[in-house]
């Protein structure tokens, strides 16, 4: 099967849907398909190669509480149409379709099946903000979805509220070679001291600089802890 995945975000920079994707094409390919992943990118990306067709110029946008890096250009219909008359996809699934611009145009331009995997919950979505004659017409993108995909049941809530619809909740996978229980403790973090460790990027939405906060006053009652804050994007931090 030849199968489209499409990220409305920059491909370069690191993010949890990213990751989704990357690791989707990655399962695919074992699986035996043919998999293409089109999303915009702020630089080359030469590990990927032909498996990966660059569309849109991302832009960096004030969204929920953190920052989207998406292509607001209007003018990619050509390299859309291009794409899908050059590749003929059998299926296409794209990833927050809902988010303008490339997701929105390959809908408008349906070609193929669509997929549609929702990721997000949190603050009021970038839609609402514009009143109900955006969110009709978001609607008839919505409605060419041939299948809807929530990542959690809380996911899956947040997106019915505005869109109510069909969604099947396919959690976000787990690379048991690499997460596993078996993998032995790091030796520099088994000296006796407690470790708290914070998992993911470090912007305001993710909540990290409560933790550092919080953890001024830990030190303060449990001199022997240590706080560590690994993910994507950040150096290792010790404190």
């Amino acid at each position: 099967m030849k199968i489209a995945l499409v990220s409305p975000y920059d491909f370069a920079y690191p993010g949890g849907v990213v990751n989704h994707i990357s690791c989707l094409e990655k399962q695919f390919t074992r699986m035996g398909h043919d998999v293409k992943i089109i999303a915009p990118a702020s630089k080359a990306l030469y590990t990927l190669g032909d498996r990966f067709i660059r569309i849109g110029t991302p832009r960096s946008i004030p969204v929920s509480g953190s920052v989207a890096r998406v292509t607001v250009s209007v003018r990619l219909e050509s390299q859309v149409r291009e794409a899908f008359q050059r590749e003929k996809f059998d299926i296409c699934h794209l990833h927050e379709p809902l988010m303008p611009n490339l997701c929105t145009t390959v809908l408008r331009l349906k070609q193929s099946p669509m997929v549609g995997t929702f990721h997000a919950f949190g603050a009021r979505p970038w839609y609402t903000l514009f009143g109900p004659l955006v969110n009709l017409y978001l609607r008839r993108w919505y409605n060419k979805l041939d299948g809807r995909i929530a990542v959690s049941e809380t996911a899956r809530r947040y997106v019915n509220a505005f869109f109510p619809g069909e969604y099947a909740v396919i959690p976000n996978g787990i690379d048991t070679h690499h997460f596993r229980p078996d993998v032995p403790p790091i030796n520099g973090y088994q000296d006796g001291k407690l470790n708290i460790v914070f998992v993911g990027r470090l912007e305001m939405r993710k909540g990290f600089n409560y933790l550092l906060k919080a953890y001024k006053y830990v030190k303060q009652e449990i001199p022997g802890c240590r706080l560590i804050a690994v993910g994507p994007g950040t150096r290792l931090l010790k404190r």
